[in-house]
């Protein structure tokens, strides 16, 4: 059973940075694609980034120049690094395996308010 577990999330101060981080088991981590999705107060779960087998990575308009993916296979990790954050970046966010996110953690929050 696949198991993948958030971390890195808090609150951030508008123009402020993170990185998230998750670790995965249960499953050959280097052969799936991996996502980063998030969801924000009072909407829906949207697919922001994602990074396949061989590293090259794709990012949602939202967060286009400010995200960075990347994953490490030694270590069943998969990162997410976002610059200038704004308030509008404040949700839950979830690494999931593959594009559908339908096998996800339980989501670190990251709330961005002064």
């Amino acid at each position: 059973e696949p198991q993948l577990v958030e971390s890195g999330g808090g609150l951030v101060q508008p123009g402020g940075s993170l990185r998230l981080s998750c670790k995965v088991s249960g499953f050959t981590f280097r052969m799936h694609y991996m996502s980063w999705l998030r969801q924000a107060p009072g909407k829906g779960l949207v697919r922001i980034s994602g990074i396949d087998q061989t590293g090259n990575a794709d990012y949602a308009d939202s967060v286009q120049g400010r995200a960075s993916i990347s994953r490490d296979n030694t270590k069943n990790t998969v990162y997410l690094e976002m610059k200038n954050l704004q308030p509008e970046d404040t949700a839950v966010y979830y690494c999931a395996r593959n594009r559908d996110g339908l096998d996800r953690g339980r989501g670190t929050h990251v709330n961005v308010s002064s």
